[in-house]
């Protein structure tokens, strides 16, 4: 076993990394790849869910269902601009997407359920107090058995640009994993977990971008190997789990590995420059820090999910709550700072899973925890409103190219039958796993066993 101590810190922490027998997450990666040539994992699907939280909640109208006909204080503050599809159109802050409408699917009857700001639908009531990612991790594992990455990751602007803010946690825990044990928590490279301490995914626990002291112990490790001094005596997996740890976990999380065209196709912070941001809301730093993060973000989720992550949740911090008031924009400039970059990011987001030819194996779901007032306030915003919010969701062999139910009037509450949080779980468990089956995995919690297994998908999603 080699073991390099990290000299800042006593030996009393965990503060290692083992190589032959490496913890992650309390499991030993040779272990996992050596579990990997048996029967396979018949519960989980060979499919990967991108999770974006539009934290903050983003208003119908404005984002997929502009209601032109309404009066002027409910119809959409930035216009329309027609869609792909016959008849449908998007906000005018959407031209990409609209253009890109048979390749996604929108839910115009969403009812998030209340009007609070939290984290559901990706953590609350329904998810029984766990990230969903969470739930993921206990049925699938908490480390993928051949590549070793986390199985359930969270993404905050941190993760790709050490300016940024911290995430926010003013809202609840994204790292929540209810009764299911904290091993199941996602991973956050961007502020230290279990898998960063454990491993420094060869990097230094306080940044990712700076990795020459590990690097240069691992050089030493990659020459020995080469001598053929380290690998007698030791088996197969275990020679697999030397090569995993020397590189792909660590590269994983470096865009610096990527194509710098499809680094650049993904980048949103040229489209709002901060200079261009009105310093009078207190938000806006967080209307700076989505700019300049949210398209990387989707791309590291992107590789995260290639290399073996099967949930990721990726959320720019609170930017959606567009009142008008001290803290926030209202919705005509609101959707300036923050519908532009969600238009490019989702957009370069599907380009490049078709070009990649993984439509079929990520769905990217992208709602917020409650959308706006149908009327505009007398200051240009929108307010709290739980009746109804919008729903995009794009790839993981769903049927793409429709618009699911319909609002009413003025966008107000569903002219059709509702979608509830729990038909949004219920897809993606179905995406993610055999359901059919989950009652029966050893140890899991009755309510996600017996509970979560009888809801019902969106209709018109599945085959």
């Amino acid at each position: 076993m080699l073991t390099f101590i990290d000299s800042d810190r006593t030996h009393n922490r965990r503060s290692f990394l083992k190589i032959g027998s490496l913890a992650l997450g309390g499991l030993s990666l040779p272990g996992l790849l050596a579990a990997r040539a048996g029967p396979a994992n018949q519960l989980v699907t060979d499919k990967a869910v991108i999770f974006l939280f539009l934290h903050g909640g983003p208003s119908e109208t404005e984002t997929f269902d502009p209601k032109m006909s309404a009066p002027a204080e409910s119809r959409s503050a930035t216009g329309e601009v027609p869609t792909a599809l016959a008849g449908v159109t998007f906000g005018g802050t959407f031209p990409r997407l609209a253009a890109l409408a048979k390749k996604i699917a929108v839910v115009r009857s969403f009812v998030p359920g209340d009007a609070n700001h939290d984290l559901k639908p990706i953590m609350c009531r329904d998810t029984f107090g766990a990230n969903l990612g969470a739930i993921y991790a206990r049925v699938a594992g908490i480390n993928h058995p051949v590549t070793g990455l986390p199985s359930n990751a969270i993404l905050f602007p941190r993760a790709v640009d050490p300016g940024t803010q911290p995430g926010t946690g003013a809202f609840g825990r994204f790292s929540a994993t209810g009764t299911l044990g904290s091993a199941c928590a996602p991973f956050d490279p961007s502020s230290g977990g279990d898998l960063e301490k454990d491993m420094h995914l060869a990097m230094p626990l306080a940044r990712l971008d700076d990795r020459r002291r590990l690097l240069a112990g691992l050089d030493r490790v990659r020459w020995s190997l080469a001598e053929g001094k380290m690998l007698e005596g030791m088996d197969r997996t275990r020679e697999q789990a030397f090569q995993t740890i020397l590189g792909g976990v660590a590269d994983a999380f470096n865009l610096a590995k990527e194509d710098p065209r499809t680094v650049g196709r993904y980048d949103t912070a040229p489209l709002v420059r901060p200079e261009n941001i009105s310093k009078k809301w207190n938000n806006y730093n967080n209307y700076v820090d989505n700019a300049k993060a949210l398209g990387k973000l989707l791309l590291l989720a992107r590789r995260l999910c290639e290399r073996g992550c099967g949930f990721v949740t990726v959320t720019t911090n609170f930017v959606w709550d567009m009142h008008a008031d001290v803290n926030n924009a209202g919705v005509a400039e609101g959707m300036g700072y923050m519908g532009r970059p969600l238009d490019h990011a989702l957009s370069a987001f599907i380009e490049d899973l078709e070009a990649r030819g993984l439509s079929d194996k990520i769905l990217l779901v992208a709602c917020g925890e409650m959308g706006r007032t149908p009327r505009i306030n007398s200051k240009g915003g929108r307010d709290h409103w739980g009746n109804l919010g919008p729903l995009l969701l794009a790839g993981g062999g769903l049927k793409m190219g429709q618009v699911i139910g319909q609002s009413n009037h003025d966008a107000s509450e569903p002219g059709s039958e509702p979608v509830h949080i729990q038909n949004l779980i219920a897809t993606i468990l179905h995406t993610l796993f055999d359901v059919g089956q989950l009652r029966l995995v050893p140890g899991l919690p009755r309510e996600v066993a017996q509970t979560m297994t009888g809801w019902t998908p969106i209709p018109g999603l599945h085959s």
